[in-house]
């Protein structure tokens, strides 16, 4: 029997995929699953010591380290990707933090500027060091992560959470400029999902997951593979004329408009 996250084998079978973020997290299980179908990666971190110990069996030169707020770190990046692999035909670009989490008056705004830098600074040097590879080859598939706190308004959330929405406006007007280029742009917005971000928020006092699941009207979190493969089909050919997504990967979500918990029966 097949299972929630199988999906067929051919779907990224030769693709040439620069995965940022790859060391933790929602990158780690998504380009996990890329490679199992057949994607030829690169992956990407600023914690070289973490990617390694992720992909212990990649080589070196598939293991480059990135701090996307870097313009040049990010342009060396996908140029050497580009040469590795002789071209590139994916980014998925989950490199990304949490806020520091606290209410508006109390926000330290060194904080709010690191947050808004890796997430929406190093989204935009990723597209744009990527887009110049792929508008010159006239193909080329871009994932960006937004997020439901990108498209709701969550207390206390006061960079991340505009950040992510700028993401997904971000991602509309690059696939717009590119679409005739031949490249495509898409974004993810997730809700909540099993990762050590969540571990170390619920950990802290700061993420009450029970409450999470009571307002998912799936009753879970979500787990990195199935954003993984919502990444998979928009950077596969069966995504070929999708651009400009905002696709919630996000067990009900954003459909939900109670004034509460969802109702169970």
């Amino acid at each position: 029997m097949a299972t929630r996250t199988e999906v067929s084998p051919e779907w990224l079978s030769g693709k040439r995929i620069v995965v940022t973020g790859a060391a933790s997290g929602i990158g780690l299980g998504a380009a996990r699953l890329f490679q199992k179908l057949g994607a030829d990666l690169v992956v990407a971190d600023r914690d070289v010591a973490a990617l390694v110990g992720a992909w212990p069996d990649l080589p070196p030169t598939r293991r480059q380290k990135v701090d996307v707020v870097d313009e040049m770190a990010c342009e060396a990046l996908m140029a050497g990707a580009n040469t590795l692999l002789g071209g590139i035909d994916g980014v998925f670009n989950s490199a990304g933090v949490s806020d520091v989490v606290a209410p508006a008056i109390e926000v330290d705004i060194a904080d709010w500027q690191r947050v808004t830098d890796i997430n929406l600074r190093g989204t935009f040097l990723i597209c744009r060091a990527a887009g110049k590879i792929m508008l010159a080859q006239g193909l080329g598939s871009i994932v960006t992560i937004s997020s439901v706190n990108g498209v709701t308004g969550i207390p206390r959330r006061h960079a991340y959470g505009p950040a992510k929405a700028a993401i997904a406006q971000l991602t509309r007007t690059l696939a717009c400029e590119w679409g005739q280029g031949g490249v495509r742009v898409n974004a993810l917005a997730p809700t909540y999902i099993r990762t050590p971000m969540i571990d170390r928020l619920e950990a802290e006092g700061k993420v009450d997951v029970g409450r999470l699941e009571r307002r998912t009207p799936m009753g879970r979190l979500g787990e990195v593979e199935e954003v993984g493969a919502a990444a998979a089909f928009l950077l596969s050919d069966w995504s070929r004329f999708l651009t400009g997504v905002l696709l919630p990967v996000d067990g009900g979500w954003l459909a939900y408009g109670g004034p509460g918990d969802v109702a169970t029966a």
